[in-house]
């Protein structure tokens, strides 16, 4: 449940309808997310924390009358009903588990876990706490890929038999835990690769992937299975029920010609729906339905899509309060699919 009204009086002792949120983490994302609300005015931003001092002063240009500190306690003091978490991955699952043990829903940063396991037991807690558990796999959220899902939900591409999705960013993250398994989880796959299977999955409808296999790779040299490195390119394939087929490539630091290409091509029987990057942009997308050797858009940029996924979420949270939604089971079969890639199974 949300707040009651005597917990929903702010510092100041006024009463607010709207959602209080508390935000954990506000490096480009954690601040892009939390400007995205203060912009749309569903919530009340009480909280502010990241480790950074500077980070916080920023991002609190935004919301002057939040409260500050560094970590999850200052957050959790506030007693806010939502949490927005951008932090490392490696506190991902456990502060998701705090801040719904404190009864708060979360809006957290992908991954969820570093492995299903974590996914898992942050999917029970929200369940027990009855609040509302989202993660930001934002690209569902473009026009482009909404574009293409109706397009194969219509059945005018007829039955989908294969697809090919894409995201190499000819960058690498510029934090170094990414480049700690113990930390990340992952390389490349866990950071870049969640987005193309989750994408994959929606546009399909979840289907059962009965195999996966893959190779992994860093500068190069392949990799066994397992997360004893980070992976910095890698290529899967999910077999599906029903036999279509899903091939996946991720990369960090390839020759790639641009600054990312980024794409997801699903080829049916009566067409193809094709997602796909602008001239190297990490945010301008274009889709389009292909017959044979003809081509119509179906969406084109502009788009303003960052901040959608969060938003839809605080919409939620403050039409119905915020109770939990089953879908996010979901969340477990992503990450069991990640694993499934590390151990090429």
């Amino acid at each position: 449940m949300l707040l009651t009204d005597d917990a929903r009086e702010g510092r100041t002792g006024t009463r607010t309808e709207r959602p209080r949120l508390g935000f954990l983490g506000l490096g480009w994302i954690g601040r892009n997310r939390m400007e995205a609300v203060a912009r749309s005015g569903l919530c009340e931003i009480v909280a502010l924390a990241d480790p950074s001092p500077d980070a916080v002063q920023a991002a609190a240009a935004s919301a002057p009358d939040a409260a500050r500190g560094s970590g999850l306690d200052a957050v959790l003091a506030a007693r806010p009903d939502g949490v927005v978490i951008a932090t490392p991955s490696a506190g991902h699952a456990a502060e998701t588990i705090a801040c719904l043990e404190a009864g708060a829903a979360v809006f957290c940063q992908k991954p969820l876990g570093r492995n299903r396991d974590e996914a898992a037991a942050a999917v029970a807690a929200a369940r027990r706490a009855d609040r509302l558990l989202g993660v930001d796999l934002c690209y569902r959220r473009t026009a482009a890929m909404t574009a293409v899902r109706d397009s194969v939900a219509s059945g005018d591409l007829g039955t989908i038999f294969a697809a090919d999705l894409v995201f190499h960013n000819a960058y690498g993250p510029d934090k170094p835990w990414f480049y700690d398994p113990a930390q990340s989880g992952g390389g490349c796959v866990m950071d870049l690769g969640v987005h193309l299977v989750d994408a994959a999955m929606w546009v399909l409808d979840f289907p059962q992937v009965d195999r996966v296999r893959s190779a992994l790779f860093q500068q190069g040299r392949r990799l066994p299975a397992g997360r004893g490195a980070v992976e910095d390119y890698a290529v899967a394939t999910l077999e599906l029920t029903g036999g279509a087929a899903v091939r996946l490539t991720c990369s960090w630091n390839l020759h790639a010609g641009r600054d990312a290409e980024i794409s997801a091509a699903f080829h049916g029987t009566e067409g193809g729906a094709v997602f796909s990057n602008v001239n190297g942009s990490f945010y301008d997308f274009t889709a389009a339905h292909n017959a044979r050797t003809q081509q119509h858009a179906l969406a084109a940029p502009p788009d303003d899509w960052g901040g959608r996924t969060v938003l839809d979420w605080a919409g939620r949270l403050a039409r119905n309060g915020g109770a939990f939604d089953p879908a996010a089971d979901r969340l477990i079969s992503l990450a069991e699919v990640i694993d499934r890639i590390y151990g090429g199974r």
